[in-house]
């Protein structure tokens, strides 16, 4: 009898729907598809390729109705704010599409009479996405859309929280008509998967998901000399400088640190403001906060859903604990959110002050509803804080002087900065990260470069 795995929706904690994990056998006949996939993918011209992917697309977008409901019921982001990843899923396959061309163009180092010698990208062959489930379309499309431009064949295991986007892929692709074994999809328990990542029909391994979960993948793949995208965790941090605009820095900072409850891997989870704005900013940010209303995410009044599941809850409840035994003060709490229930997902936001780094909540990753709040007294002291973390995703510069953004920027460790804005991916953009965040690129032109491998020609006469 196959194994089967349950999707609890955190709506209210009920069955949402079931599936089969694939057995063995199943896998196996995948791992063949793809092998006879990739080679007539990779002599499909990329103009052809092109217009199948973006039929794809197409396919997606007249979907984004039934797929914003999907996400709602499969992981708890409000209604009101699901469609925007149809949006961003849009913004960011054009993108890539649009500059494939270029990005997979030849490059002619050097003009030598007699000589015809040149630089082509070619496919890896078969790129394994392992996608999450806090943005489960937008995490995924990253990988597919340009591992699929490139010519690679590519197989996707999504969360088993969110099987339903794997399955809408399947769809949008069958309706592109891509040849068969081009782009496939399992649904594999995690044993299954660290064996899928040894075997050697996989060519490629694009992970997005928790630092051990990449030191699982990165094990896994150990014997094997093929590429790794390891996109990790974060701790994002934002400095409030006192020449900002105050109202947006705190408008845009409230959305970055509580939208989808927080379960942003370039969310902000800590907030560092010099000392002469530090009062005004708390001040805003705690009222504009109470102003968020937890609810039913199919409510189209609600704008802040539940957690994903009751051991997120939990876990935050905890840094939330150990951070005011250490002496926080909590400005906001369950009072504020009456949609809040005990032993359920659903959580308000938790705005902390009188925080220090030896709270977890300051260093380790919350992943959910959860802000600190620390005072810094000039550039140097809120440099040194940015950057006392094991993760380098994204951080944010609040302040109107551009070049002294450039300047700070430059001490940062991250691989994004902002300025004015965060959480949020130019598909334009390399997104990469250093420390414990991982390695590898998605996006941008560079983002091909690790989904292809180079190979010289060196003609003569």
């Amino acid at each position: 009898m196959a194994k089967k795995f349950s999707v609890i929706t955190p709506i209210d904690g009920s069955v949402l729907l079931e599936r089969d994990f694939s057995d063995r056998g199943e896998v196996e006949k995948i791992l063949e598809r793809s092998q006879a996939g990739k080679r007539v993918w990779a002599n499909t011209d990329l103009e052809e390729r092109i217009s199948y992917l973006t039929k794809a697309v197409d396919y997606l977008v007249s979907k984004k109705q039934e797929i914003a409901e999907s996400i709602t019921r499969q992981m708890g982001r409000p209604l009101s704010q699901s469609p925007g990843e149809v949006r961003g899923l849009e913004e960011r396959s054009r993108y890539m599409l649009q500059i494939a061309k270029e990005a997979l163009g030849d490059f002619t180092p050097r003009k030598i009479d007699g000589f015809d010698t040149f630089i082509r990208r070619e496919p890896l062959g078969v790129v394994l996405v392992l996608a999450p489930w806090n943005y489960p379309f937008l995490t995924s499309v990253n990988s597919i859309i340009p591992a699929l431009a490139a010519g690679n064949a590519v197989i996707l295991k999504h969360s088993t929280q969110t099987p339903l986007v794997a399955e809408f892929f399947r769809d949008a692709f069958l309706h592109a008509g891509l040849p068969e074994g081009v782009f496939q999809i399992l649904h594999i328990d995690h044993e299954d998967t660290l064996k899928l990542i040894g075997s050697e029909g996989i060519d490629f391994v694009a992970f997005t998901g928790s630092v051990e979960g990449g030191r699982s993948v990165q094990k896994a793949a150990g014997n094997r000399f093929i590429g790794l995208g390891l996109e990790l965790g974060g701790k994002d941090p934002a400095y409030v400088m006192q020449d900002c605009d105050l109202t947006n820095a705190i408008e845009n900072l409230v959305d970055g640190s509580f939208f989808n409850s927080g379960q942003s891997c370039c969310g902000i989870e800590r907030i560092y403001v010099t000392e002469k704005l530090y009062k005004s900013f708390v001040d805003g940010f705690v009222d504009l906060t109470r102003q968020y209303k937890l609810g039913n995410p199919l409510d189209p009044n609600t704008n802040l859903g539940p957690m994903v599941r009751t051991t997120a809850v939990e876990f935050v409840r905890g840094q939330v604990s150990q951070a005011l035994q250490k002496g926080a003060k909590l400005l906001t709490d369950a009072k504020d959110f009456p949609f809040e229930k005990e032993g359920s997902a659903y959580l308000g936001p938790r705005v902390l002050t009188n925080v220090d780094h030896t709270m977890k909540v300051m260093t380790e990753e919350s992943f959910g509803p959860v802000i600190g709040i620390m005072p810094v007294k000039d550039d140097h002291e809120a440099i040194q804080l940015m950057n006392d973390s094991p993760y380098g995703l994204t951080a944010s510069i609040w302040t109107k002087d551009k070049a002294h953004a450039r300047i700070l920027g430059s001490k940062i460790q991250t691989g994004t900065v902002f300025m004015n804005r965060c959480d949020y991916l130019d598909p334009a953009l390399a997104w990469t990260g250093v420390k414990d965040t991982g390695r590898g690129i998605s996006l941008s032109i560079y983002g091909y470069h690790q989904l292809t491998r180079v190979k010289s020609y060196h003609f003569k006469g």
